[in-house]
């Protein structure tokens, strides 16, 4: 009986959240953007260790010890789509509040509300919680490991509401122009043996193409298709083209000892990578819609989207929870403990994902009213999220 209840309930969600989704919604830029911040939480998950070494924890990389696993960095490299979503999102709504006749300031003092009120949050718990370790005669390089997983993610944040800030000078961009920067940055200080702070250029330039990419898809500059296989093919050529000739790394992702990295700061190719990427996302838009039109789905997708930024935020807390949990009841365990050097740290690993998505949806219950309050997304009487156009807004 409880089950039949418990199924009952569900499908009355189901329905309210589908009923309660406008009708121009454009759903496949919420599965996206729900794509792009699992593929960085999971990535995240698979290619971070902490090792306890001596009275101590510190942190390590699979790609390091098994430099063959760096494809699964390709799958899980998401950041491009999450800028492309952000470009169109920024660019379609500030075309609203104009038409609103709403200030720049306003529209822009929301967005930045929405973005940073989860951050003040986690802010305050990791500061208290460093305090209590420290106190607690925990050792420092320990506490500052922990806090390098935690703050260390959230260096896209910046850049990101710096490109939000900049939405209405950037909006018509063509995105070739900050390409064309990327270019010539990364030949003068890796092809010429220029300084090495030339590469912040990047971080801007590279994450401003496909922010200007997803602001064209706000203009419907991007609808054909044609342009969605020219990225994808393009891109991966590209891509291919420096990693194989130009020694460019094979990871999309940072990896410890590296003399080279393709994300701190971006190279080319994570670039003409994300170029692809984005190809891929736009020819994929028409069968997302047709799936998204499920109720079921659509739920699952708008449950995520309205807790974006906390899940984002505490998975890495949810990691050092059940990492420091199990290492102080049971000693250091395979997959959580032990040094990421073979395919039996992989595999124990993977059977320890479940237990961390545990531990975030506990801090999502936890700390998600954060993210959601003084939006101008409403909940229904019935309990469910109004998703408005509005609620894009991360």
């Amino acid at each position: 009986m409880r089950d039949l209840v418990r199924r009952d309930g569900v499908r009355a969600l189901v329905r309210r959240i589908d009923a309660a989704t406008p009708r121009d919604r454009d759903r496949a830029v919420d599965a996206l953007r729900a794509f792009a911040i699992l593929g960085v939480v999971c990535g995240h998950w698979l290619v971070t260790a902490l090792v306890a070494d001596s009275g101590t924890v510190h942190g390590a990389s699979p790609l390091q010890h098994m430099p063959r696993l760096a494809p699964v960095s390709w799958v899980f490299q998401t950041l491009a789509v999450f800028f492309l979503v952000g470009g169109q999102v920024g660019a379609k709504g500030y075309a609203s509040a104009r038409a609103r006749g709403e200030s720049y300031g306003r529209w822009l003092r929301i967005r930045m509300l929405r973005l940073f009120r989860p951050v003040a949050v986690v802010t305050a718990v990791w500061t208290v919680a460093a305090g209590v370790m420290l106190a607690s005669g925990v050792d420092e390089g320990t506490v500052r490991a922990l806090g390098k997983l935690v703050w260390s993610p959230l260096w896209f944040l910046l850049v990101f509401a710096a490109l939000t800030a900049a939405t209405p000078l950037v909006a018509r961009l063509h995105p070739l122009w900050p390409l064309t920067v990327v270019l010539y940055v990364d030949l003068f200080r890796l092809g010429l043996d220029g300084p090495a702070a030339l590469g912040w250029i990047n971080v801007a330039a590279g994450w401003l193409v496909p922010y200007c990419l997803g602001a064209a898809w706000a203009r419907g500059g991007l609808d054909d298709r044609r342009t969605g296989w020219v990225l994808l093919v393009g891109g991966t050529a590209a891509t291919a083209g420096l990693v194989l000739f130009a020694g460019y790394p094979a990871s999309m992702v940072g990896v410890p000892g590296s003399t080279l990295s393709n994300l701190d700061p971006p190279t080319l190719a994570v670039v003409t990578f994300g170029l692809a990427q984005c190809g891929a996302a736009l020819l994929l838009l028409g069968r997302l819609r047709r799936v998204l039109a499920r109720p079921a789905v659509w739920a699952v997708v708008a449950l995520l989207n309205l807790s974006a930024m906390t899940v984002f935020l505490w998975h890495q807390t949810a990691m050092i929870v059940v990492t420091s949990t199990a290492l102080f009841l049971g000693g250091p365990l395979p997959g959580l403990h032990t040094v990421p050097d073979g395919p039996g740290w992989v595999f124990a690993r993977l059977a320890w994902l479940p237990v961390f998505a545990l531990v975030l949806l506990v801090c999502r219950s936890a700390f998600g009213a954060y993210e959601r309050r003084g939006g101008r997304s409403t909940v229904v009487r019935s309990g469910s999220p109004a998703l408005t156009p509005e609620s894009h807004h991360v």
